[in-house]
């Protein structure tokens, strides 16, 4: 009679792209361990014998990140060094017939929405009740929340709308137990994330509830720092302005993508706004809290991009002199609004603008760091690399922005704990400092 193997499966979860993504992998590993199972995120040693992968589909370099996951998976489990392999996440909603055509075996796709199915072909229930329980997989002090799914916008460039669906927002009540749930196991920050924040609530509540969402967020006991990213510029919010500036635990920290500046790109992009009323709103922030870090991110060589339309963006970078700013090349995808055009800016042009762009952010960088050197920061120690501890003030997200680096073998510091540095030298990006005991 033949009998079972005994052999305990363990999956090994395997997370690209975006924090997005990085929360639903947390979700899916909650339920997973809820149900009893043995999982793992990106395990070192690819122990797992059952892989998940839960993929990119945004832009060409991440959609091929992506494909070769999958394919070094799949060679695996042709070598049977691994059981199954399933893949899900937005690569696998946007491209699934042409998946299932061409990478054949991979166990079977899932999308974005699919998580009860998923579930139920790894042996796991949907637990309902789960509200907020996540295998965090950030440093045990900070942790993604994600506020609403999906996105309402038009934007011409983006294909987000068609992996992720209509923009769903989470009701306050279940995202205040989730942050709850976070602060009891140690997170001191939580950061805020969706497609597009500034929409969050209209659907629910039938009005922007932005900074309703903060304020019963400032009331969780443990969290001490509430960060806002990707936030949209049209139709923003203003009173969320009057929480950052009253509520304490509310970062000065606004991530905005902005993406261009030229009134006829960004009509093209349908971005809803002209060069005259981004710059006003930016103006509108600072006036109203003088000390935020702005964050945004451009992209160039959208198609059509004269070199005056580019010299126009770099004198506006010059100009507003934004904290932190990220620059990306147009990234040409089908389905959306711009692939109707002509991806006609080469790829060489491309490159050179991007780093054009980022060479000005470098010095504006500089200049504002060197105004630091002598003054005192809070900042929250992430993680120790080589002979420094690396921490952040409260204008700073992890992985994207800068540093503050305190030499380790002169202090001690505890991970995951706020302590005053006193700043004493500063870098285009990074600053180095001395804790104040």
């Amino acid at each position: 009679m033949r009998t079972k193997s005994v052999k305990k499966n363990k999956i090994n979860v395997v997370t690209l792209g975006c924090s997005k993504n990085i929360y639903d992998s947390e979700v899916l590993m909650g339920q997973l361990k809820a149900n009893g199972k043995d999982v793992v995120h990106e395990d070192e040693n690819d122990e797992g014998n059952i892989v998940v992968i839960n993929t990119c589909g945004f832009i060409g370099k991440a959609k091929e990140e992506s494909v070769d996951t999958i394919l070094h998976y799949v060679e695996k489990k042709v070598a049977g060094d691994v059981d199954k392999v399933f893949v899900t996440g937005c690569l696998s909603e946007r491209y699934k017939p042409d998946l299932e055509k061409e990478i054949t075996d991979v166990d079977q796709y899932f999308g974005t929405h699919d998580l009860p199915n998923l579930l139920k072909v790894l042996e796991a229930d949907y637990k309902h009740e789960l509200i907020g329980e996540r295998l965090t997989t950030t440093p045990k002090h900070y942790a993604y929340l994600k506020i609403a799914e999906g996105c309402d916008r038009p934007c011409s460039f983006c294909a987000i709308p068609l992996m992720r669906g209509k923009h769903k927002s989470t009701p306050i009540e279940e995202l205040v137990i989730e942050a709850e749930k976070l602060a009891e196991k140690g997170i001191k920050e939580i950061m805020l994330i969706a497609q597009d924040l500034t929409y969050y609530g209209l659907d629910i509540y039938k009005k922007r509830a932005l900074a309703s969402l903060l304020e019963a967020l400032a009331k969780v006991d443990g969290i001490e720092w509430i960060r806002m990213h990707y936030a949209f510029p049209t139709g923003f919010p203003m009173d969320v302005l009057e929480v950052m500036k009253n509520e304490p635990k509310v970062c000065n920290y606004l991530d905005i993508p902005l993406q261009h500046i030229n009134t006829e790109i960004l009509k093209s992009m349908k971005r809803g706004t002209t060069h005259e009323k981004t710059t006003a709103l930016i103006h509108k922030f600072r006036e109203a809290v003088p000390n935020m870090g702005i964050r945004t991110t451009l992209i160039v060589g959208y198609p059509g991009e004269t070199e005056e339309q580019f010299q126009e963006l770099k004198d506006w970078v010059e100009e507003m002199r934004f904290e932190r700013l990220g620059a990306f090349e147009y990234s040409h995808e089908e389905n959306t609004g711009a692939f109707v055009l002509e991806d006609n800016v080469p790829a060489e042009v491309k490159f050179r603008r991007v780093n054009e762009i980022m060479e000005i952010q470098s010095q504006i960088s500089w200049e504002i760091n060197q105004e630091k050197i002598g003054k005192t920061f809070t900042c929250l120690f992430d993680r120790k690399e080589g002979n420094y501890f690396y921490g952040r003030t409260e204008f700073d997200s992890p992985d994207v922005d800068n540093d503050v680096l305190v030499d380790a073998r002169e202090h001690y510091i505890k991970i995951g704990e706020f302590v005053s540095v006193k700043i004493y030298e500063a870098g285009d990006f990074d600053l180095y400092g001395t804790p104040l005991k």
